[in-house]
């Protein structure tokens, strides 16, 4: 297969990269290195089946490929709340310019959203018939609502034009290529513990997250792309165990020996209070269920920040 991935160099898009070369692809990672990385792929430079274009996705790609992984977005609020127009035309104007080439190509194409579609969900866990609760106007809404116009996008392209669509919608993920100050809890909480630093938690840590270790997301993924039977979504891609951040707080101090304190903050404006993902879909049409554990996940985590700032 010929494989475009936009935000190729991206934590996300990185590991898919790394899978869809080792499987045989022709890979084309496009990234305009907002928040990619290029160390996060340049291992990859070796091989005659990758390749790396600087691109920014608001604007048109003609490339001729069989597939699409949509993946370019900032996706943690540092990032995304830094320049929320760019972020809402990223999800939107993205979303048109990569579907209008799939049209081109009758290329099969995926799109990243994202459990922020749901917002600060009144149904727990959230199954994926649940329209969301989410603040159009708030300070998360230019990624929250950009993904959701995006899969709109997604639809009306498969229902209007026949393109071959699916959507994910990805929870909490961590794991190695994380960007260290991204300000996620996962590498926010790491980074503190290496460094001895008082351990931030928002609010009274008593909010919920489910935390899915990077290698589970990236199979699932794929192995929705393989898919022969078109089956457009959503499909939750999470790991359903269930976390208070505070309990998070714990396990990392406690993986790295570290001397931390918690402290707590006021809790961030439109902050879900509870995040779980009902995979039953995932189950029933891909046979997908996440396999690494949190403690598990968080000691090969932990081992990838160490060497790379305590080096």
């Amino acid at each position: 297969m010929r494989v475009l991935v936009t935000g190729g160099a991206g934590f996300l898009g990185s590991h898919l990269c790394d899978l869809l070369v080792k499987k045989g692809h022709d890979v084309v990672c496009a990234d305009n290195f907002y928040t990619g990385s290029k160390a996060n792929v340049s291992h990859l430079l070796e091989y005659p089946n990758f390749e790396i274009i600087r691109h920014d996705v608001t604007f048109p790609l003609y490339v001729e490929v069989d597939q699409i992984y949509n993946l370019a977005c900032p996706a943690s609020p540092v990032h995304y709340q830094s320049d929320p127009v760019q972020t809402t035309k990223t999800s939107v104007h993205g979303a048109i310019n990569m579907l209008g080439l799939a049209k081109r190509t009758g290329a099969r194409i995926l799109q990243a959203s994202t459990s922020e579609v749901y917002g600060d969900p009144e149904v727990h866990p959230q199954t994926e018939d649940y329209w969301g609760r989410v603040n159009p106007i708030g300070i998360r809404s230019c990624y929250d609502e950009g993904k959701r116009c995006a899969e709109t996008l997604f639809f009306d392209y498969n229902r209007q034009y026949a393109v071959d669509t699916r959507v994910i919608r990805i929870f909490n993920t961590y794991g190695p290529n994380m960007h260290p100050q991204d300000g996620r809890v996962v590498s926010n909480f790491i980074m503190q513990a290496l460094h001895n630093e008082d351990i931030t938690i928002y609010g009274d840590g008593n909010q919920t997250r489910s935390f899915c270790y990077v290698d589970d997301l990236i199979r699932g993924m794929v192995s929705y792309m393989e898919l022969d039977s078109k089956e457009p979504g959503p499909i939750n891609l999470g790991n359903p165990n269930e976390f208070t951040i505070r309990e998070l707080a714990e396990r990392v101090i406690a993986l790295t020996n570290s001397s931390s304190k918690i402290i707590l903050k006021p809790l961030p404006e439109d902050d879900p209070k509870q995040r779980q993902p009902d995979i039953t879909l995932a189950k029933k049409i891909l046979g997908w269920e996440p396999q690494v554990q949190l403690e598990e996940g968080l000691l090969k985590t932990i081992a990838y920040f160490s060497e790379r700032t305590l080096a």
